[in-house]
């Protein structure tokens, strides 16, 4: 399986059947190393238990190294997208107010497409990876119906400084909704997810070849269980499509809030006094 055949795999594949693979995989290669044990018939000495210790502490160490060094970089990628989704809320907010100043029918048109376009925003973001296609297509007519509706627009006023505001307005919609799509792909590499399950699957092998008994092998199941949770944990983190661990909405449900509340008959009321 290719790199980016691996990627794709992982973003189809449900979060509970990721969890379920990586338990298997892991309890596998802690058998595999009891079985290991009892084949070359290693038998427990008195003066090898502070060697086996110095092993279990290096290979659990360079492991939590590996592990801090990769939800870093997922955290750092969650983060990336939490911000976009305030900063296109602010976009299309400050957009949707200055369109409040245009004339008719540019002003209900671009209302009306905003609008919309906010929608499908929030609803892109429910959505499973299978049906987001169908939501991205509507999002890039959306984008070209609102740029074509500013050219309408910008035909009135293009000799007022308001215009290069107006425009300025538009193009942050668009050029968030570039930069959204590309934040939710841009994941940690593959290959390091990769290294850091095969390095996994190498401490479970290390703790089921060294920790013999029976109290030492439940406490080698639940550090196990607890490696597999935080791998899992990691992948959900970096990837959204996984729907677990995912950036708020909030910001763009008030905006939706805001606007249901403050239509733009509200902003006439003083337009036409005496």
């Amino acid at each position: 399986m290719t790199v980016p055949s691996l990627a794709a795999w992982i973003d189809a594949t449900p979060i509970y059947l990721l969890t379920l693979i990586m338990l298997v995989c892991l309890a596998a290669a802690a058998l595999a190393g009891y079985a290991l044990r009892r084949l070359i018939g290693i038998a427990s000495m008195p003066d090898s238990g502070g060697q086996e210790a110095y092993i279990v502490s290096a290979v659990l160490g360079l492991l939590a190294l590996l592990m801090g060094f990769t939800l870093s970089l997922s955290l750092d990628r969650f983060e990336t997208r939490r911000v976009l989704v305030l900063e296109e809320a602010n976009a299309i907010g400050t957009a949707y107010l200055r369109t409040q100043l245009l004339g008719e029918p540019h002003r209900k048109r671009l209302n009306d497409l905003l609008v919309t376009y906010l929608d499908n925003r929030l609803q892109f973001a429910q959505l499973p990876p299978a049906r987001q296609a169908e939501a991205l297509a509507v999002d890039d007519r959306l984008l070209t119906d609102i740029w074509a509706a500013t050219a309408a627009a910008f035909d009135d006023i293009r000799l007022l400084e308001f215009s290069t505001a107006y425009l300025d307005s538009i193009n942050a919609v668009i050029d968030l909704d570039t930069s959204r799509r590309t934040a939710r792909s841009a994941h940690v590499p593959a290959e390091v997810f990769g290294l850091l399950f095969f390095f996994t699957l190498v401490t479970g092998s290390v703790l089921g070849f060294v920790l013999t008994g029976p109290r030492r092998q439940v406490a080698a199941g639940l550090l196990l269980l607890l490696m597999a949770l935080a791998l899992i944990l990691m992948l959900d983190i970096d990837r959204p499509t996984l729907d677990l661990v995912t950036e708020s909405q909030e910001p763009l449900l008030s905006l939706r809030a805001s606007i249901a509340a403050a239509p733009p008959e509200l902003y006439d009321k003083w337009r036409h006094a005496s």
